[in-house]
């Protein structure tokens, strides 16, 4: 069955809710849902096994159908004057400090608060001082089928560095395969085991490419973890390239339960993309050929790492 079960047009999912007018806080709800879902990468129907929760209700969700109860707590919070997050006791809520720290940066942009959070970094000793002062380790992130792996083995070969591919790494550290992991301990334990061996990379390789995974974003741990300690690369492709490549693999995870495979893969490239920008710096592999792209990922690496061309 197709996780995609709620019409296309705007007029199919207003009849699907009666013809009743949507509440405007409700859809954005279910867009939030909706991003967060594509960020990790999973299906309606991979979501709807994980919380117990049938997938016509989390489509009621996602396209703002019902939720009366959420509406009356909204209520709850225009009359008292505060937040949605600070009701249902989210930890920046629940000290003055925070709130105060919350109210100086929700308006500023993202160029700002990517400043802010820099400087935060260095002041909590996560993040090297300096650009140029952070070691030359390198992290390929992106989706699956980007070129990590390829890409990966060629610029630590020609830089000398050890490689190391984070799946590999997390299959040791967890003593079973990925889908392994996946299928017996769900989702959540294969971040932790992800966050545990990118920890054990970090203190190992002083040098390194790094080949991650591609729902590491999911983790805002581990990508704080690797934007503080690597010189990160975006490694970008059209999502026609990422099928195409992954399927060369003979591995569609997590599109292969889906019969709208290359929407789905559309959907996740597109809520971890302002993730992924985060980057120090952003190659498209689908651009050129891929000795092309090597020659351009190597002058624009050595040139971020200060060493000769």
């Amino acid at each position: 069955m197709s996780s995609t079960i709620v019409p296309e047009t705007q007029t199919a999912r207003d009849e699907a809710d009666g013809g009743e007018r949507k509440d405007p806080f409700l859809i954005a709800l279910g867009e939030r849902v909706r991003a967060l879902r594509s960020r990790r990468g999973m299906t309606r129907k991979a979501l709807a096994q994980a919380t117990d929760v049938s997938e016509r209700h989390l489509a009621n969700l996602e396209y703002g159908v019902g939720n009366a109860s959420i509406l009356v707590l909204l209520q709850v919070t225009r009359a008292l004057h505060c937040s949605f997050a600070e009701l249902l006791g989210d930890v920046t809520t629940q000290s003055p400090e925070w709130l105060l720290l919350r109210e100086m940066l929700e308006t500023r942009d993202e160029a700002t608060l990517r400043r802010v959070r820099v400087a935060v970094a260095e002041m909590l000793g996560t993040r090297a001082g300096e650009e140029r002062t952070r070691p030359p380790r390198i992290a390929l992130i992106g989706l699956r089928g980007a070129g990590k792996s390829t890409l990966g083995r060629m610029l630590a070969e020609d830089l000398d560095f050890p490689f190391v591919e984070m799946t590999r790494e997390i299959e040791k550290t967890a003593g079973c395969s990925t889908s392994e992991i996946l299928g017996l301990y769900g989702q959540n334990a294969y971040r932790r085991y992800e966050r545990r061996a990118l920890e054990e990379a970090v203190q190992i390789y002083p040098e390194a490419v790094i080949a991650t995974a591609g729902g590491m974003v999911a983790d805002l741990v581990s990508f704080n973890l690797l934007l503080g300690h690597c010189t990160t690369v975006w490694l970008q492709a059209d999502p026609e390239d990422h099928m195409a490549r992954v399927a060369a693999q003979g591995d569609t995870r997590p599109m292969a339960a889906s019969a709208e495979a290359m929407e789905d893969l559309k959907s996740i490239l597109a809520g971890r993309a302002a993730f992924y920008s985060k980057a120090d710096l952003r190659i498209d592999t689908s651009a050129q050929p891929l000795l092309e792209t090597f020659e351009i990922l190597r002058a624009e690496v050595r040139e971020a790492l200060g060493m000769a061309a």
